[in-house]
């Protein structure tokens, strides 16, 4: 049971993280619209980027399709890393850094995710 409630919090999270961005990208929000702009990629890259974020969250949410859904989140917390780390700033529009961080919450609650999942399912 309490492995149950475990893997449910390393997938919640991360979902959670990924819908509640999503309000901020197809409003075009300023911050969203800075950060894109910033990377060259608005208006495109920020709605595509929306549309595999929500994507991205549906599969998390699906026990039979998690791994796949963490994966993809992974390798996208990745470019939200690197991009915070080489153009962007960890602080973006005086945030505090909490875009950093929540990118950084991502990664890891994915990356035990797949960890505890490879291992539990060595054939994967």
């Amino acid at each position: 049971m309490k492995t149950k409630i475990f893997y449910w919090i390393l997938r919640i999270v991360p979902a959670i993280i990924l819908l509640q961005t999503l309000y901020f990208k197809f409003s075009a929000a300023p911050e969203s619209v800075f950060i894109f702009s910033s990377l060259g990629g608005e208006p495109y890259s920020r709605i595509g980027l929306g549309v595999i974020e929500l994507i991205t969250a549906i599969l998390i949410l699906i026990p039979k399709t998690a791994f796949y859904g963490t994966l993809i989140a992974l390798v996208l917390m990745v470019g939200a890393i690197f991009s915070h780390l080489f153009v962007l700033g960890i602080v973006v529009q005086n945030d505090g850094g909490t875009l950093f961080i929540l990118a950084l919450i991502t990664f890891g609650f994915c990356g035990l995710y797949l960890l505890f999942e490879k291992k539990l399912h060595p054939k994967i």
